[in-house]
């Protein structure tokens, strides 16, 4: 197999749920050229991928039509993985996201387990791991990515001992009493235990993880971040993401940014704080804990409509969940409610936005905030509290922070939150606007220097690093 694809093999494959790609539409309603998708991920890997000449990407292209032949665009080479319309269904909207997505995040919403998902998200992986195998020179690196692709590492540990395999998952993972009500718990440790390095977003993560393997007799545990499998060892560590910092450092500088700041807050009355939240519109994120704790202190007369506004974005996401057409009623009443109990003429107190932001767009609503709030109930990271913190050139602003977001093992200079508790939510939104600037600068600094010591690539290059040093050739 390897002979007879010499001009597809790599020596790092990079495999995630999409393609770093994506089709735009011609003017005549046919697909387009491919562009480059914006994500954190792309420009993590850009430059480390860079000097390679033999890396893939394996990933879905985005749609279901016919099955594509790998191509390359911008110096990378792209391998497909064709989903047909009902496999996407099964695997992504269903056992992604309808059982892992709820249930690694704390059951927020129910998780529901169907076989038919599972039998679905089980060929998807199969496919997927065919496709690295294909792929991949002997003694690659193989690094997969996030929730949707959990039983990859075991299927290509199974049929290509030779490689190097990292897998990294992006949002939380939970603990073994969530964990192990799945029904097919064994099977996605197992995929994850295939894996010579996985790395999590924080340390709770990976020591969750750890326990479950243990717990099921599925790896013996040598030390804190140790595992083995059948005399095989296994690292597990968390390695927290970074982000682009220059890309919003630079772009908060820019002439056009700062009137478009400025704009903003012309637009909003020139109130003397404004608070942002910036989130896909998601049953984690707590967008509904701030609105309602504005609207108490609002009602309390805490703030006061005209010197205090609130501006939420909320990006559309799965439309067609019954939990995420819930949440989006649930939002709408909330800044319903609020504007009718306490707006003035063209000065409602809540801002609510429910489409995407360009990047300009995203960095003048940034740049106008004085405050932002980033409360989700679970989040793996959150990485608009990075993006906010890194445009904050001017050291000025106030980070409130759930206690549960990865963030916050990093950002522990912001004013840290239970979102399940209202009252301390407005307690910190109080503190935040009335901050002394000298105290906001001190904890601004702190963060923004963490954040840039941390940013994407040297994230990714850690991760690269540690596989490196933790796996070779090794019998499953």
């Amino acid at each position: 197999m390897l002979e007879e694809r010499k001009d597809h093999i790599a020596d790092l494959v990079v495999v995630a749920n999409r393609l770093p790609v994506r089709r735009e539409q011609g003017d005549d309603g046919e697909s387009g050229d491919w562009t480059v998708s914006p994500g954190g991920l792309v420009s993590a890997l850009a430059p480390v991928v860079a000097d390679k000449k033999r890396f893939a990407w394996v990933g879905w292209p985005g749609s279901s039509e016919a099955p594509l032949e790998p191509f390359t665009h911008d110096g990378m080479r792209l391998v497909p993985a064709h989903l047909t319309a009902e496999e996407h269904e099964l695997h992504y909207e269903g056992m992604s996201n309808g059982t892992l997505w709820p249930l690694y995040h704390d059951k927020i919403e129910p998780a529901e387990f169907h076989r038919t998902w599972y039998d679905g998200y089980r060929r998807v992986n199969r496919r997927f791991a065919d496709l690295i195998c294909d792929s991949a020179a002997e003694d690659a690196t193989v690094w997969v990515h996030d929730y949707q692709l959990q039983l990859v590492p075991g299927y290509v540990r199974a049929n290509r001992p030779d490689l190097s395999i990292g897998f990294f998952l992006h949002i939380p993972f939970p603990p073994s009493e969530l964990f192990r009500q799945i029904p097919w718990r064994e099977d996605l440790t197992i995929g994850l235990l295939g894996a010579d390095l996985i790395g999590f977003q924080t340390p709770e993560g990976a020591a969750n993880f750890a326990r479950v393997a243990e717990s099921l007799d599925l790896a013996t545990r040598e030390s804190a971040n140790l595992l083995s499998r059948n005399g095989r060892p296994i690292e597990v560590r968390s390695f927290p993401i970074g982000i682009d910092v220059e890309r919003y450092a630079e772009g908060a500088t820019r002439p056009e940014i700062t009137a478009g700041a400025v704009a903003v807050r012309e637009r909003l009355g020139n109130p003397r704080s404004v608070l942002l939240g910036v989130d896909r519109l998601d049953y984690t994120k707590g967008i509904d804990v701030r609105l309602r704790a504005f609207g108490e202190l609002l009602a309390e007369e805490r703030f006061a409509p005209g010197e205090v506004n609130l501006i939420q974005v909320a990006e559309p996401s799965r439309g067609n969940v019954d939990a995420y057409v819930a949440l989006r009623e649930r939002v709408q009443g909330l800044v319903g409610e609020i504007n009718g109990d306490f707006a003035r003429v063209g000065v409602p107190p809540v801002h609510y936005i429910h489409q995407s932001q360009d990047f300009d767009e995203l960095m003048s609503l940034y740049r106008s905030a004085d405050v932002m709030m980033v409360t989700p109930f679970r989040d793996g990271m959150n990485l608009v509290a990075k993006e906010w913190v890194a445009t904050r050139y001017d050291d000025t602003g106030v980070l409130v922070l759930s206690e549960f977001a990865g963030a916050v093992h990093e950002l522990d200079r912001a004013l840290i939150v239970n979102p399940y508790d209202i009252d301390g939510v407005k307690e910190a939104l109080v503190r935040a606007v009335l901050m002394d600037p000298a105290e906001a600068a001190e904890r601004m600094a702190a963060m923004r220097a963490s954040v840039e010591q941390n940013n994407a690539v040297k994230w990714a290059e850690s991760f690269l690093q540690a596989l490196a040093e933790t796996s070779g050739p090794q019998a499953s």
